[in-house]
């Protein structure tokens, strides 16, 4: 099912590329602009909320009308314009497993000539161009006007809250360890993860295919759960997994200061000694191998990893529950319990 929908998602995301130069003449207004966005947004990729758009707008809906397809690409469209402005952030020069988009407008720019502006400059222009793009792509679906106004305030309020994740995120970076509390973590993976990832791409599928608001709402919920569940893996991976695997370094997180459910539990459980390790490794300018070695073993030691863990079985079972009395198609609740259970492996 998910695959399946991944396939007309990839063909429709190579023909709207074609589309938008059509019709906007971007290629002619800027060779660069054209070239580096086409390369950022065609790189492989889970598209997962475009994928779970599909999956919220059929599981309520006989059929799929004209343009769903090319609608949900909106959700990846804004995830990317998201992950160029996040890489210059978090100061990342990769990005699925390629250069960020900062990186790959570097080399057209001259190395010997100073100028008053610099790639990241231009990779803030270019994902304000996919931002545009977003709002463009999601208007494609021939829909009732009056579900495609309330799906679109779903997008918009997506964005914003996401971006307010990500405000709220960066002043907790320097928040002091041990006063952040695990109420501000999940706050962070509520507003820039669970809302965005899960539960805005179901319920705007949703909302367009006229599922009842109760409905809607128990979506949302399932949503908000499974995300949760899969931030604390992507931080389990951040952490514990390869570079090949996350497409970035594994010393990334740990370098950024980000303030982890894993961080904030081995801090708190942790004895004095390696409270003053953890503060150090999160307070310095670098990370090396040795430190990020430490601080596994640490995390593993206070029971961090084990907790964490915890948690997402947790997250898991409460969302199982919610989607159990989901008024949905049956083959898209079964595609939805399957999503799921890979999100906790």
């Amino acid at each position: 099912m998910f695959l399946k929908i991944k396939n007309k998602l990839e063909k429709e995301l190579c023909a709207y590329t074609s589309s938008i130069n059509k019709s906007s003449a971007l290629n002619k207004l800027s060779p660069v602009l054209f070239k580096s966005i086409r390369e950022f947004i065609c790189r492989d990729g889970k598209r997962i909320r475009p994928i779970l758009f599909c999956i919220g707008y059929l599981g309520f809906s006989k059929k799929p009308p004209r343009g769903l397809y090319r609608s949900a690409l909106s959700l990846e469209l804004l995830h990317d314009f998201m992950l160029v402005h996040d890489d210059i952030i978090d100061k990342s020069d990769t990005r699925r497993g390629k250069p960020a988009m900062h990186a790959l407008l570097k080399k057209y720019l001259p190395e010997s000539k100073k100028t008053k502006f610099n790639s990241e400059d231009l990779a803030i222009v270019a994902g304000d161009v996919m931002y545009a793009m977003a709002l463009d792509a999601f208007l494609a679906i021939k829909e009732n006007a009056q579900r495609k106004e309330d799906a679109l305030k779903k997008l918009i309020s997506a964005a914003f809250y996401t971006g307010s994740g990500e405000f709220m995120e960066l002043l907790l970076g320097i928040k002091p360890i041990k006063k952040v509390t695990q109420k501000d973590i999940y706050k962070i993976y509520d507003y820039k993860t669970a809302n965005y990832t899960f539960a805005s791409p179901l319920t705007i599928g949703a909302t367009l295919a006229g599922a009842r608001t109760k409905q809607i709402k128990k979506l949302y919920a399932y949503g908000m759960l499974l995300g949760r569940a899969f931030q604390i893996k992507d931080d389990i991976l951040g952490t514990f997994g390869e570079k090949k695997e996350i497409g970035k370094s594994n010393l990334s997180d740990i370098k950024e200061a980000k303030r982890t459910l894993l961080l904030w539990y081995a801090f708190k459980h942790a004895n004095k000694n390696d409270q003053l390790i953890i503060k150090k490794i999160i307070e310095g300018n670098s990370v090396n191998n040795a430190q990020l070695i430490k601080m596994r073993q640490i995390i593993v030691t206070t029971g961090a990893l084990a907790y964490a863990q915890n948690q997402i079985q947790y997250l898991y079972t409460q969302a199982q529950i919610k989607i159990r009395s989901l008024s949905i198609d049956q083959k898209y609740k079964r595609a939805l319990d399957n999503f799921s259970q890979k999100i906790i492996k």
